[in-house]
């Protein structure tokens, strides 16, 4: 059973026109394009298929919103750095959130979905500068951690803890054995609701 059971999505947009109406509270998820951010929110949503999972890295090209309850939203943002297309679609892309972020006032906070074994990448960086300049939450999403080691994981959340300086919050998560998805889920209510604990999770 899913955890919001009210959850259902609302529209994709393609324009900030498309927008749904900036009202009541969203927390946006964003994240380099093959680094498992449909398959987090699924989880966290405890929803099969409620983001679109693709194989082709790079399909989520819109934004879209989900209803998880009354007037609180999950957004999933375009994806980045890695699917293979033009150039002028990368722009748009760009664009499209910088639209969003300038523009939406309901936003609350930021989930960052970061293959563990893959690290901060510039775009990365570029969603955390949009959140600061929001003054908005960031809580970063250290996905894949069933692929390395548990001393391995260890390792890289530590590194990347000491690289965020303080700028978010960060856990180690596996969609594929739930690793930390009552810290997610916890996080992302917080944001919802107004109350954040911007600390940070080893497990």
């Amino acid at each position: 059973m899913s955890n919001y059971p009210d959850a259902a999505f609302l529209t994709s947009a393609d324009s900030l026109t498309q927008f749904v109406a900036d009202a009541g509270t969203e927390v946006a998820f964003a994240g380099r394009s093959n680094a498992g951010k449909s398959s987090a929110i699924n989880v966290i949503v405890n929803r099969k298929q409620f983001a679109r999972v693709s194989k082709t890295p790079g399909r989520t090209q819109l934004v879209n919103f989900f209803r998880l309850s009354g007037d609180k939203r999950l957004v999933d943002l375009p994806g980045y750095g890695y699917a293979r297309v033009s150039e002028s679609m990368r722009r748009h892309w760009k664009s499209l959130m910088e639209d969003y972020f300038s523009q939406r006032r309901s936003l609350a906070g930021l989930f960052l979905i970061v293959d563990v074994r893959r690290g901060l990448v510039d775009f990365d960086l570029v969603m955390l500068e949009y959140a600061e300049q929001l003054g908005i939450p960031v809580h970063l999403l250290l996905t894949k951690a069933d692929k390395l080691k548990r001393g391995q994981a260890a390792r890289q959340f530590e590194e990347t803890r000491r690289a965020l300086e303080g700028r978010a919050g960060v856990q180690l998560f596996s969609s594929l054995n739930r690793q930390g998805v009552d810290q997610a889920r916890g996080r992302l209510n917080e944001m919802l609701g107004g109350h954040v604990n911007t600390g940070d999770t080893l497990a």
